[in-house]
């Protein structure tokens, strides 16, 4: 499959890599018809997915299997009126019908909005609104049809409500509406094709002030994220990739369905509610899971674990991303399964733009070097280049090509889009540094850089001292406001098993960082805390914690 889109499969180096590396780009793409219906008609019985549940539930599906369910929901879509360009909110957790449902919008072209179960009524009918949604598709759980019901009478666009396997009065059910639906939908029969400038899908995603955002993405998203699946998660031909996310995040487009099914990859579903690392642990021995990504949380929950007693013999190739890797978890998940974590970077509105790639020797805590296509710089606040080993922010320049899979702009919004994409180069709102191999080194969100007594202090790096205390299970260095240092640096901390609060261990935090990193950066408010807030996908919410802080 790769062939057909790619000028060059194979380099031997990463400098090969981002020179011949290219992508061929067909005029009318379409992912659901060109990759999956395609694998489908020549080899149908080829694994597509794995999937299972905490509650005991599996299934395997073929590609086969999902051109035919597929078709039956593209079926049933146009049925009730859903045509091209109409926006569908799917929010389906991990259940297997999302893929069903993703490729049925992708076939009539309409445009997929994935969205978190944890939304609330204000959320939803912002998101109706915002978008013109004009169907909801949703899990059959009480809280999410409650803020579903409670937002129809402020969106006057949203006209279809469905639900999975479940009767209820004003809802389809997805299920039974699917089982009458003809098992081929004819490509042919469309009125009109997609284009690969087609809005495709629809992220919402939020900032750290403002109303969520909606990053636009084309119908040739599902292509910019071969370097994603191939070259940096190095998935397998009939393998089995496992990336851990929700299908209401982009994280679940960059390992769940589209660069690993055109590298001739299965991939591993695992719908829970709650994360349980043994339990994650045993899904990925049972299934002989090949490839695994997911954020640094999950890993330091995964090395507390004993993995000796799991079988790994089949896991090869293990990637993180999400937010920066501590060295120290790299460290002892390298001694525990002999595999080298490779850190990635991107954003909802890219795919992988920066990555330690197969080629390259990774350095714990570095994201790597820039993927092939995108020219990235970093720049300070004068926009004037940084010099090796200063701090400035991460840009992308477009001038010359925008890379394949890059956003749109934000979908209806024009003013943000030039708030953030200025001459052809794209602001990340992002913070990092250049070694003198090319290496670039996160520093965190504008946002999140701590101004304190004249330093300029990353929360990562105070972070990464913290975690090689034996401890710290979990950290989040905030900054919080001071008369005299205008910021002083918090560290709200998860303590291991067998420690327990006290002041006493507060001082011995502090000390183990003045003796880490400089001085000037230990935590002067400790606090320990049962738990950190965190996003579904794992990742730490500082802007949460700085808001808690705040209100105090």
């Amino acid at each position: 499959m790769l062939e057909k889109y790619l000028s060059q499969t194979e380099f031997s180096s990463y400098q090969e890599f981002i020179d011949k590396f290219e992508i061929r780009i067909p005029k009318h793409f379409n992912f659901a018809f060109d990759v999956v219906d395609e694998i489908a008609l020549k080899t149908p019985d080829k694994i597509a997915m794995v999937w299972c549940d905490d509650k005991g539930g599996e299934a395997t599906f073929t590609f086969g299997q999902m051109k035919r369910f597929s078709d039956k929901a593209a079926n049933f879509f146009q049925s009730i009126g859903i045509c091209k360009g109409d926006p569908v909110m799917l929010i389906l957790k991990r259940r297997y019908e999302y893929w069903f449902c993703t490729l049925a919008l992708n076939k009539i072209g309409a445009i997929t909005i994935p969205a978190t179960h944890l939304l609330r009524t204000k959320d939803i009918i912002y998101r109706n609104n915002a978008a013109d949604i004009k169907m909801i598709v949703s899990v059959s759980e009480p809280d999410v049809i409650q803020h579903v019901e409670e937002s129809i009478v402020k969106s006057p666009t949203l006209k279809h409500k469905a639900l999975i396997g479940a009767s209820r009065e004003g809802w389809l059910n997805l299920t039974e509406e699917m089982e009458k639906s003809p098992e081929v939908f004819d490509r042919k029969s469309l009125k009109e094709k997609t284009t690969i400038d087609d809005t495709m899908l629809l992220y919402f995603t939020s900032g750290t002030t403002g109303m969520p955002k909606m990053v636009n993405h084309n119908f040739a998203y599902p292509l910019g994220h071969i370097p994603t699946a191939k070259y940096w998660q190095n998935v397998q031909d009939n393998g089995l990739h496992f990336t851990v996310a929700d299908t209401g995040w982009a994280k679940s487009a960059w390992g769940k369905i589209y660069g690993q099914w055109l590298s001739g990859c299965a991939v591993m579903t695992y719908d829970y509610d709650k994360f349980v690392p043994k339990h994650m642990m045993k899904v990925i021995e049972k299934y002989r899971v090949t490839s695994f990504c997911a954020p640094p949380t999950i890993y330091r929950f995964l090395i507390k674990e004993d993995l000796t007693q799991y079988d790994l013999s089949h896991l090869k190739y293990c990637v993180v991303a999400g937010e920066p890797l501590n060295p120290e978890v790299y460290k002892q998940f390298l001694e525990i399964t002999g595999i080298r974590l490779m850190e990635g970077y991107g954003q909802t509105e890219c795919t992988v733009a920066v990555a330690t790639y197969p080629w390259m020797e990774p350095k714990p805590g570095s994201m790597g070097k820039p993927s092939p296509g995108y020219d990235i710089d970093l720049i300070d606040s004068d926009g004037k280049i940084c010099e090796v080993g200063e701090i400035g922010q991460i840009v992308i320049y477009t001038k010359k090509r925008k890379p394949v899979g890059m956003f749109d702009g934000y979908f209806r919004d024009e003013a943000l889009t030039k708030s953030v994409w200025q001459n052809d180069i794209y602001y990340t709102g992002d913070t990092a540094w250049r070694d003198e191999d090319g290496y670039f080194w996160f520093v965190g969100r504008a946002d999140d850089i701590i101004k304190s007594s004249g330093y300029r202090i990353g929360p990562f790096e105070v972070e990464s001292a913290l975690l090689e205390h034996p401890a710290v299970l979990e950290c989040a260095i905030t900054a919080v406001p001071d008369t005299e240092r205008g910021q002083i640096v918090k560290a709200t901390v998860v303590l291991s098993k067998n420690y327990q609060p006290s002041d006493n261990l507060a001082h011995e935090l502090q000390n183990h960082v003045k003796k880490v990193t400089a001085p000037y950066k230990y935590p002067r408010i400790v606090e320990f805390v049962t738990e950190l807030p965190k996003t579904i996908s794992g990742k730490i919410r500082r802007v949460q914690i700085r808001g808690e802080e705040s209100n105090e």
